[in-house]
């Protein structure tokens, strides 16, 4: 019985190669903005547990493990300044499995700025897709992107 047990031991140990551990790097997320001519997108998801108690207060979202934030800013770009831009957004959420939350937008204005924040519901350890639909002076654009929680 000892030999088999041996063997596989050998087997794992040739399998594990001479390379040591390499330490974790953090790496930086994906560019969150999209420029569309003149006109720029920003936009981030995060959990709400990530949010202190005032910003989640000032933002009108409760701080919960299973839910995250959607925030998107439109600007408009001249001279290489964002100015303020007025624009409708919608989104909406898809997990990996197919299901689709539509992310209802509340405005919040900080200065001349407008922000548009939504919550949607998240499960540990998954991925989702997101689809924001941005309408600002007679035009509409869609930024598409995935994010892991």
């Amino acid at each position: 019985m000892k030999t088999p047990a041996l063997l596989l031991l050998a087997l794992l140990t040739a399998c594990s190669g001479a390379e040591p551990p390499r330490a974790a790097v953090l790496s930086q997320p994906a560019d969150s903005q999209a420029d569309f001519g003149d006109l720029r997108v920003h936009y981030n998801a995060l959990p709400t547990l990530s949010l202190s108690e005032a910003v989640a207060g000032q933002y009108g979202v409760d701080r919960d493990a299973g839910s995250a934030m959607l925030v998107v800013a439109v600007r408009r770009v001249a001279g290489g300044d964002e100015l303020a831009a007025q624009a409708e957004v919608s989104a909406k959420v898809q997990d990996l499995q197919g299901a689709v939350q539509r992310v209802d937008f509340a405005t919040v204005k900080t200065g001349d700025y407008s922000d548009h924040i939504g919550a949607f519901d998240i499960s540990p350890r998954d991925t989702y897709r997101f689809e924001i639909t941005v309408k600002s002076g007679g035009r509409t654009e869609v930024v598409k992107f995935q994010r892991s929680f």
